[in-house]
């Protein structure tokens, strides 16, 4: 069994023995070890303590090992929400935006999702697996070890069974761990702008019936806004995948708040993404309800957009757990760099560094599902891990925001980059 043994830590970042979602003011709690080491075997973190106790824990070493002297290592990023997988750019709307026109204008208009989507179905699986998997290279070179991926750019049976099959096909290539959403309730295609419940139709008795006997997708997701899908429509497309085994997500008040904070409450889904508009009587639902499932925000999102950060401090002293993830798209968060993503936590939502960290590692993972085996510094758990350059401290990394402070990746126990 291969074994590699990480020597002087500087900072060895979130150590749990007992892990789950991270609640309130939980989230700013980051268990750490000054001076550590941390033994890798096969792809699972074997060990770890202070460096002094390091030959009574280990009397014979393996011959492999990697000094990170004034260096930090922490869990690899765990980004539960992104559409990675699309044919193309779309920095003509880009510009578009620039000169005024909103983002309801812009899908208004065929642009934003159905722009994709005409993009999408140009192009061949083999082509779109090609251009995904240099965007899943991009973003482990940045850290992530962990990533959701949701269809949604088909709106077709052929359209997002394509991508769904891509995502699977990334799955298996990949040394990322990688969830699989059905997104096929993303906006309604041009055909069916005026018949709601045709297209409905072919989701739940076309789409998912296919998905479910492929075994495509680990999740069901809904985009619940106004002009896409309502309330009412998205408990019928989540009961319908839920139905099929699909635990539910859902996009919601990204622009408006229409009730569908409601639904996730009442459908108990794993978690409510977006949330840049939250009402008082939205938080007081989130923290009255009994709701356990985690608030995902997408500060990038937000960036890009110029729309109102997500209020982050609100939510954590309403109890809520927060997750932090990218939203990489070609329309609304054409990256998905999480170290952007922690920066901009910090410094747009006052997060504590310690707050942003847990958001985007333990609880990024429970949003994703796998919370028993990532997220986390936790014997047993897989080792993905970032290794930083020589820092001062936590707080240095997202204030040196747009600076590459990583060194070195681990994914699956195997160096990458060695």
């Amino acid at each position: 069994m291969q074994a590699v043994l990480l020597t002087n830590i500087k900072q060895l970042v979130n150590v749990r023995e007992d892990t789950g979602p991270l609640y309130g003011s939980e989230m700013a709690e980051l268990p750490s070890i000054a001076n550590a080491w941390l033994l890798v075997e096969g792809n699972e973190i074997a060990g770890f303590g202070k460096m002094e106790n390091l030959k009574n824990a280990l009397p014979n070493q393996p011959a492999e090992k990697i000094d990170c002297s004034d260096k930090l290592v922490m869990p690899s990023w765990c980004d539960s929400h992104t559409h990675l997988v699309f044919a193309g750019s779309r920095e003509n709307e880009f510009v578009d935006k620039i000169r005024g026109l909103s983002y309801e204008e812009v899908n208004a208009r065929g642009g934003g999702i159905l722009n994709s989507v005409r993009k999408l179905n140009d192009i061949s699986e083999d082509e779109l697996f090609r251009i995904s998997w240099k965007r899943l290279e991009e973003i482990s070179a940045l850290g992530t070890g962990a990533v959701e991926i949701k269809s949604g750019y088909g709106l077709s049976v052929a359209g997002e069974l394509k991508m769904l099959r891509v995502i699977r096909k990334l799955k298996e290539k990949s040394s990322i761990q990688i969830k699989s959403t059905f997104l096929g309730a993303h906006t309604y295609p041009l055909a069916y702008r005026d018949d709601h419940a045709a297209y409905i139709k072919m989701i739940t008795e076309e789409m998912l019936p296919v998905i479910a006997k492929e075994k495509l997708a680990d999740y069901i997701d809904v985009f619940c806004e106004k002009g896409f899908f309502s309330p009412e429509e998205s408990e019928t497309v989540l009961r319908a995948g839920m139905h099929h085994g699909l635990q539910a997500k859902m996009h919601v008040n990204q622009i408006h708040s229409i009730g569908g904070i409601d639904t996730g409450i009442k459908l108990n889904v794993l978690s409510m993404d977006h949330l840049e508009t939250l009402h008082s009587d939205d938080m007081i639902k989130i923290k009255n309800a009994g709701w356990k499932g985690l608030c995902t925000l997408l500060p990038t999102a937000a960036f890009f957009l110029r729309m109102p950060f997500p209020p982050a401090r609100h939510l954590l002293e309403s109890g809520a757990a927060i997750a932090l993830a990218s939203d990489y798209n070609p329309g609304s968060s054409p990256t998905g760099n999480m170290n952007l993503v922690i920066s901009l936590a910090c410094i747009q939502m006052k997060l504590l560094p310690e707050e942003a960290w847990n958001g985007a590692t333990t609880n990024g993972a429970f949003a994703m599902g796998m919370g028993n085996s990532l997220g986390s510094i936790t014997v047993g758990k897989l080792a993905n891990l970032i290794i930083t350059t020589p820092v001062p401290s936590l707080a240095y990394l997202p204030y040196r925001f747009g600076t590459n402070l990583i060194d070195k990746i681990i994914l699956g126990g195997r160096p990458l980059g060695f």
